[in-house]
């Protein structure tokens, strides 16, 4: 029975659900000849009650983090020192697990290289536990020609309850009650989120140098809706959603997030009430939509499990598309703006 050390750097939501999914599976790992051990788990804060997580192992040292296991698992959030360690881990030669999209969007840079290498493993970074990383990269044989995602669950709630008449203040009460916000607010309703999303799904589907700047330039939050102005769209077939989109426009591959006016029948109204839904066309494929769970502890921790087999039977991580897809020639769908 080979033992493979981990360490965990994170342990909130999705940190404790993964750690409680462990126990689940070491009957599945010893079949393949494994036994999973938590070396130690990185918090912020060492004295906060994780009844998942043996106190012994929680640190807020960084020092010493990384030594002696074999793989990291993060799923902290953040950019700063949180990317700090991630890249140290990748410069170590150790594989990372990850669920942080805003990391992958604005450090890609630094990412990429190791990514390139198959070190990287990101499936729970877009839509948690739905795997459309792995569906996607399956289609390299296709052109990609645009994606259309409704993919921050929190937007939806918000948009639907203000379809049922809620203020917009109100219902960014309720949602931050359910705890459905990010600590930041403006991550959810100001696009942000979706932006991270689309910039990782852009880079794996289409162009491996899509820039987060010129995405960022792109994006739109919700916050300027109103009930008004959403019962005026149902009145004229339509409901208001925010979609995060990946489409050619003068030569390049630019991604944008932004409310929108869709048919009241489109498929991406229809099968994102209350999930995530992504739509993609490639040539010869045609058009392929994916729905599913895009948010929760145990859900993103599921995917998170599942990239850690994935590293486990040999398999690369999630790669970038080798070189950008020409863009040029591809008819799109024209999303009308709200």
């Amino acid at each position: 029975m080979k033992t493979v050390r981990v360490a965990l750097l994170g342990a909130g939501t999705v940190g404790q659900a993964w750690v409680g999914l462990l126990s689940q599976h070491q009957d599945r790992l010893a079949a393949l000849g494994v036994r999973l051990e938590l070396a130690r788990v990185l918090v912020r804060d060492a004295q906060r009650s994780r009844p998942a997580i043996p106190s012994h192992l929680l640190t807020t040292d960084p020092k010493g983090f990384l030594e002696g296991v074999e793989v990291l698992v993060e799923v902290a959030g953040g950019t700063g020192r949180v990317g700090d360690l991630v890249l140290e881990a990748l410069s170590r030669g150790l594989p990372v697990i990850t669920a942080n999209k805003a990391l992958l969007a604005e450090r890609w840079g630094e990412l990429r290289p190791y990514a390139e290498g198959g070190q990287l493993y990101y499936e729970a970074s877009v839509m948690a536990g739905t795997p459309v990383l792995g569906a996607l990269q399956s289609l390299w044989g296709n052109r990609t020609q645009e994606l259309h995602g409704i993919v921050n669950g929190t937007c939806s709630y918000l948009i639907r309850r203000m379809e049922e008449g809620a203020g917009y203040q109100k219902a960014l009460e309720e949602a931050r009650q359910l705890g459905y916000l990010e600590a930041d607010p403006r991550l959810d309703v100001g696009g942000i989120d979706a932006a991270h999303k689309i910039c990782v799904l852009g880079r794996l589907t289409a162009d491996p140098a899509l820039e987060w700047s010129q995405v960022l330039q792109r994006t739109r939050g919700i916050e300027h809706l109103t009930p008004e102005a959403l019962a005026e769209a149902r009145r004229s077939g339509q409901a208001i959603r925010l979609v995060a989109s990946l489409y050619p426009e003068g030569g390049s591959w630019v991604a944008a997030v932004r409310p929108v006016r869709l048919p009241l029948e489109h498929p991406l109204v229809l099968l994102g009430s209350g999930r995530n839904a992504l739509m993609y066309r490639g040539e010869p494929i045609g058009t392929l939509y994916f729905a599913g769970a895009g948010a929760g502890g145990a859900v993103t921790a599921s995917a998170v499990m599942d990239d850690l087999y994935r590293w486990l039977s040999g398999a690369p991580g999630h790669l970038p598309i080798p070189r950008a897809v020409p863009a040029s020639g591809l008819e799109v769908e024209r999303l009308e703006e709200a």
